[in-house]
């Protein structure tokens, strides 16, 4: 393989090579389902989602793993606002992120295990860093003594002096910067027992537990976004490794997404939900939106940023529509060795997409010219590339749309063949002939753009 992947701990892109030969191994921090998804939730599942199906294209076998923290603090205080047990209110929001990853035809996971079903693992890791040096029991709580273990700070660049974990202040808590492993039993919370008390577990904790028990003690790849970095990584490679784990060989890290330079947040008030983005644009146009940034890029979500993606993805849309449309059904082809490069250097969607239009641009003008057999050539290499971005459109024609999609095809085809009349009467300046066939479809309610790709027609009121 040729994949170079950035590694946050080195700083540095690395050329990827599995723990294991013929697979990859991939955990990524999944949700803690305290409300409804928004974009900002699930941009980085997408960016997960497609280094998954480059692998898979390179012909690894992937497993995936993708946590759901379903106790927490948060969860806790939400539920106990709606009068709600604290599981109700976990396990209605973890099916409405389920719906949204299907929603955006991301692959479902490999296995997606929550906090709780995993007690058991976390006392044996604790166990181990207690036994080590690494942590301490005190007043029912269990904690990293972060002292104990050199490198703490490494990933995030902290320096251990200014180390502040967001903990308060407890009993028996030897230092401020240890980080809590486990909480002891409060009134009124639900609890697990252990030989230190009964109690719940620590945020960080139950990753590594999840992440060691399903791709063992080293693995490949660990993601999540930008502001996981510290403390939640950090302290998870900081206890993993101190148990005695190589833990993780890559550490990816998506961008955030933002309005008016805000991180996205229920707290902020800032979140744009999945089901109202869907009820604006198709679920494959929201998709494409949030996956042709790098993902390491940061997103400032605006209308008129996710309007442009909406009709750079109709455009590719369109070309293989009309490519069938005219010679038949085109199947997947190869996905060429621009769109290669793209990918393989550090997953970059914005040249990978960049290749694929240029691709669409020379296919519309074979279908111009009447060269179908290259038209045909360019469609297949286009749905190969849209399909390793989860973006094929073939595969989307079952998707909703403004138009029913048993009729979308038919009408593209007879809307492509009066475009092609009018390429035709402008070619031959006919300028007349062309305005009349244009006024027509806008008297039908369809507006012609010309472009780089020659033309494309939208629904007036879209």
């Amino acid at each position: 393989m040729s994949l170079h992947l950035f590694d946050t701990a080195s700083r540095s892109v690395r050329e990827f090579h599995p723990v294991r030969n013929g697979t990859a191994s991939i955990y990524v921090c999944g949700p803690t389902p305290q409300g409804p998804p928004h974009i900002g939730h699930v941009r980085g599942a997408l960016n997960y989602d497609v280094l998954r199906r480059w692998l898979t294209h390179q012909g690894l076998a992937v497993t995936l793993v993708r946590n759901v923290t379903d106790i927490d603090d948060k969860i806790l205080a939400k539920a106990g606002q709606h009068d709600t047990p604290w599981w109700a209110w976990s396990a209605r929001f973890e099916r409405e992120f389920d719906d949204a990853y299907t929603t955006l035809g991301m692959l479902p996971a490999s296995i997606a295990p929550r906090a709780t079903g995993h007690v058991t693992q976390m006392i044996d890791l604790m166990r181990t860093l207690i036994d080590r040096g690494h942590a301490y029991a005190a007043a029912g709580d269990v904690y990293f003594d972060v002292r104990s273990y050199p490198e703490y700070g490494a990933l995030s660049g902290q320096r251990l002096d200014e180390v502040q974990q967001g903990e308060s202040a407890a009993e028996g808590k030897r230092d401020p910067r240890d980080f809590t492993l486990w909480k002891g039993a409060r009134p009124g919370e639900p609890a697990w027992p252990t030989p230190w008390g009964p109690g719940r577990p620590g945020w960080h904790l139950e990753c590594s537990a999840m992440a060691l028990t399903y791709l063992g003690s080293e693995f490949d790849v660990h993601g999540g976004g930008l502001d996981l970095v510290f403390p939640h990584h950090e302290n998870e490679l900081a206890q993993s490794r101190a148990a005695g784990h190589g833990f993780t060989r890559f550490w990816m890290h998506n961008g955030i997404v933002g309005m008016a330079g805000e991180k996205m947040s229920k707290s902020l008030g800032n979140v744009v939900s999945i089901p109202e983005m869907v009820r604006k644009v198709r679920p494959q146009e929201l998709r494409y939106y949030l996956v042709a940034p790098h993902y390491r890029s940061e997103i400032q979500y605006s209308p008129d940023a996710l309007a442009e993606s909406v009709r750079a993805y109709q455009r590719i849309e369109s070309f293989v529509q009309r490519v069938a449309g005219r010679t038949g059904s085109v199947e997947p082809g190869e996905v060429g060795p621009e769109f290669t490069a793209a990918l393989d250097d550090d997953l970059g969607t914005p040249a990978a997409l960049a290749t694929v239009h240029t691709t669409v641009r020379a296919g519309f003008t074979a279908l111009d010219s009447g060269d179908e057999a290259a038209a045909r050539s360019a469609a297949s290499a286009v749905r190969a590339q849209m399909s390793v971005l989860g973006l094929d459109p073939v595969t989307w024609s079952g998707s909703s749309s403004t138009v029913d999609n048993s009729m979308s095809a038919a009408l593209d085809v007879l809307v492509g063949e009066l475009l092609e009349q009018r390429q035709q009467a402008r070619a031959t300046r006919d300028f007349a002939a062309a305005d009349t066939i244009r006024d027509r479809l806008l008297a039908a309610g369809i507006t012609v753009e010309d472009t780089p790709d020659g033309p494309q027609w939208t629904f007036k009121d879209s």
